[in-house]
């Protein structure tokens, strides 16, 4: 595995593999031993600038191209993927710290959004609009943007990678990819290895591996890109906004969230149970979606809380290459610090702890806690771990408001004995997604995936795609002639 991260451990630029020119390594470790994963020297700003000045030049061609043989890169990318599995869910594991579990789920994401990909390369269609004026004919046409800057996060990275790199490409764009620096690989290089192989042409996506340290905002400043697609914490995704917005470009931004979980006074306890458990603390919690709260009416409260604390304290923690191990590292010791920090803070606020977690190196075990403050910031900030915090509530009138309660509009869902009253109760809720019945963490290829308020702008998956990756381009022609005032 070591020698799979070293030989993608380069910048991808213009179709070549070749070395970064900066004057400092970025050190791929894996987050549960410390391995020494890869040493990448970093991208500088002449290398973003070949990257996507290759992009452009790539691009022109390649929108020219039938989409039915684009489509068929897609295919043979998806095929890729399916026969490296193995490989990839290993470098998953060794790179993230993601379980087995969560590596099987990221890679069955990944097939999905590639079999969309395929299909989305033949979804631009035109219009023609009537016009007041005889004669006229007014041609509406779905072009590709140009180029498109990608910036992925640390947590899905070869699945929220693909997300936006293959429905762009799929759309007769070129890419410049720029992965998280904790993921270079899995979210970046093995991504570009993964199209090369696939027969895309040489220059439409790049691939550069680098840090603000370096560069600054000339990824998001370049004159290429038009759109810029950004998923990570919402106090980054305000910086790339401002940037992209003083430099007329498009921002796509798929921010964090504080998600709650409802379960209602006639819920299925033990299935409600099931989804909360799992929608806090799949991938140790560090996921945009997961239920950070747990709010339970007060008339199954006793119930609830004894069941879900049981479960959590069988929740096994340790190596994530462990196909029994439910709860692997957290991505790095600032990471691991900070939720250790949210448990003191917690406490010394007055809450109690259900259950406290240890950490250990970036090992950081499942906590419970109850009794917050109303006014506890806690409630209202993303918390990017197995932290679970769980809030009694009377009434529906109250789970609404204290729902609402958040900068936050992400995901949430909502546990009752009645549908109905699930989606009416959803209706009310400011998000861009919530579940009746089900967990809080879902992703599916053709749906909106999007939140409001600080959780993003825009939305991906199906033909909100083309909204994202496309313009639309008006040509009228006047085949009778047309009156001019001088």
């Amino acid at each position: 595995m070591s020698s799979y991260f070293t030989d993608l451990a380069q910048q991808y630029i213009d179709g070549e593999w070749r070395p970064g020119t900066g004057s400092w390594d970025i050190i791929d470790f894996n987050p549960y031993d410390d391995e020494k994963l890869a040493s990448i020297t970093i991208a500088t700003v002449d290398e973003v600038d070949a990257a996507y000045r290759a992009a452009e030049r790539a691009q022109k061609r390649w929108a020219e191209t039938n989409p039915y043989a684009r489509r068929a890169v897609f295919e043979k990318a998806l095929r890729l993927v399916e026969e490296r599995e193995a490989e990839i869910s290993e470098a998953i594991v060794a790179e993230l710290g993601g379980t087995r579990l969560k590596a099987a789920f990221e890679l069955h994401l990944a097939k999905e959004f590639l079999r969309e990909a395929v299909h989305l390369a033949l979804r631009p269609e035109g219009r023609i609009i009537p016009s007041p004026v005889d004669g006229k004919e007014n041609r509406v046409y779905r072009v590709p943007v140009g180029v498109v800057g990608v910036i992925s996060p640390f947590n899905f990275p070869f699945l929220l990678s693909l997300k936006s790199v293959a429905p762009a490409l799929a759309l007769g764009n070129g890419v410049v990819l720029k992965p998280h620096q904790n993921t270079p690989v899995v979210g970046g290089t093995l991504v570009a290895k993964l199209f090369e192989d696939a027969g895309l042409p040489g220059g439409l996506l790049n691939v550069v591996v680098t840090d603000i340290a370096e560069i600054g905002d000339a990824f998001l400043e370049h004159p290429v890109p038009k759109v810029i697609s950004f998923t990570g914490s919402d106090k980054v995704g305000r910086h790339v906004a401002t940037v992209c917005a003083a430099h007329f470009k498009r921002s796509v931004l798929e921010l964090g969230g504080n998600s709650a979980l409802v379960v209602l006074d006639d819920a299925d306890v033990d299935y409600a149970v099931d989804a909360a458990v799992f929608s806090r603390f799949v991938h140790q919690g560090q996921v945009c979606m997961a239920a950070n709260r747990v709010l339970v009416d007060r008339a199954v409260a006793d119930e609830f809380t004894e069941k879900f604390v049981a479960k959590v304290k069988t929740l096994k923690a340790g190596d994530p290459s462990d196909p029994s191990t439910v709860i692997g590292p957290v991505i790095n010791s600032s990471q691991a610090d900070a939720l250790s920090g949210v448990v003191e803070q917690a406490l010394a606020e007055g809450a109690t702890a259900l259950v406290r977690g240890t950490t250990t190196d970036n090992l950081v075990t499942p906590s419970v806690l109850t009794g917050l403050p109303a006014d506890s910031a806690l409630l209202k900030q993303e918390v990017f771990g197995p932290v679970a915090f769980l809030v009694p509530f009377d009434g529906e009138e109250e789970a609404v408001r204290l729902v609402n309660d958040t900068p936050y509009g992400l995901s949430g869902a909502v546990h009752t004995a009645d549908v109905e009253r699930g989606v009416a109760f959803a209706k009310r809720i400011d998000t861009g997604m919530f579940h009746v019945n089900d967990g809080t963490v879902h992703d599916e290829p053709i749906v909106p995936f999007g939140g409001e308020k600080h959780s993003g702008i825009g939305r991906l998956n199906g033909d909100t795609m083309l909204d994202a990756f496309t313009t639309q381009k008006w040509i009228s022609v006047q085949h009778g002639r047309s009156g001019f005032p001088f």
